[in-house]
């Protein structure tokens, strides 16, 4: 099943989407029929510049979003949320799917609505993500922020073409996974739930205000595409530094842009990033606990243990050895 849309600030997803599968919404909710799968979406507005959506099913067939580009500039600023435990697939440009999940570095992604994208969702699995979509003046006057950094400037102001990607951790976890399980029959859900969205972008937007000032580079939906393909190659072997020179022709793109382009959508450099997804796979694998400290160090390409123990103790205050110990 495809469902298409262009993401303009007055389009409402809900209502499209429930003509699209003949379904129906009934007080911001649209329950999937039964011939398509189970589950539900539902729509929360907190007025004409707020609004969440949040979905929650199991599809007898794949589903895919083809979100185009409004052409109208950063008028509405779109968060997702991807906190599925299964993998799905997000495209840039028509590029091969990228494969997402929740312990993905890139599980959240903050763009403007001027960036094309395809969003595969598998069937038989259960989708968990939900979306916010807010005006940058709003977001602005709700961040009531005295100083922004560049990363907050870019997304609250006009004329914009943004990608960001934030990682999820435990604590966005478990407030999303709370607010899918609220009671809207409470009269006072409404009002819970808005208190709830908005300490969610408290989450985001308190890492991303600690990101580095950079002078903003606009992005397209090609850029877009390259910096998901060139993050998938840093991340595919674990075991391997990524080398910037081979990375730079594979995005074609010059060594200098590639760094900058990274760095903004990441929040890192290319060699930090990796270091990070190589210290949480190193602490996946430890809390298995089928593998042990010598085996996971070799397993990512550490000749050195000694090495290995001192950068995972430096990224999670224990050694590899204690830090098994209490898995």
């Amino acid at each position: 099943m495809i469902f298409s849309f262009a993401a303009t600030p007055e389009f409402d997803f809900m209502t499209y989407f429930a003509r699209h599968i003949g379904a129906t919404i009934n007080d911001g909710l649209l329950v999937i029929p039964a011939e398509l799968g189970n589950g539900y979406i539902r729509k929360l507005s907190f007025g004409p510049e707020f609004k969440i959506t949040l979905h929650h099913y199991v599809l007898k067939e794949d589903l895919i979003i083809k979100r185009n580009t409004s052409g109208q500039g950063n008028e509405l600023i779109t968060i997702f949320f991807y906190s599925n435990e299964q993998t799905l697939g997000i495209a840039f440009d028509n590029d091969p799917n990228i494969q997402f999940s929740e312990r993905d570095e890139s599980a959240i992604q903050v763009t403007s609505n001027d960036l094309s994208s395809t969003i595969r969702f598998p069937a038989g699995h259960t989708i968990r993500y939900a979306v916010i979509a807010i005006m940058p003046s709003y977001l602005k006057t709700l961040l009531a922020l005295n100083k922004l950094n560049s990363t907050i400037e870019t997304i609250t102001s006009p004329g914009h073409t943004f990608l960001y990607f934030e990682n999820m951790t435990a604590e966005t976890k478990l407030l999303l996974k709370n607010l899918s399980s609220v009671d809207m029959n409470d009269e006072l859900s409404q009002f819970y739930m808005q208190i709830k969205v908005q300490e969610l972008l408290y989450l985001l937007f308190q890492k991303l205000s600690k990101r580095e000032s950079l002078t903003h580079q606009n992005i397209n939906s090609a850029d877009a595409a390259r910096l998901l393909h060139i993050r998938n190659e840093v991340i595919s072997d674990l075991s391997t530094p990524p080398v910037l020179p081979e990375l730079a022709q594979i995005a074609a793109m010059s060594e200098t842009k590639l760094k900058q382009l990274f760095k903004q959508a990441f929040g890192d450099t290319v060699y930090n990033y990796f270091q990070r997804a190589r210290m949480e796979e190193a602490a996946f694998l430890l809390k298995q606990g089928k593998r042990s400290v010598a085996e996971v160090g070799y397993e990512l390409g550490f000749t050195n243990l000694s090495h290995f123990s001192r950068l995972f103790e430096k990224h999670y205050g224990f050694t590899p050895k204690r830090y098994s110990s209490q898995a």
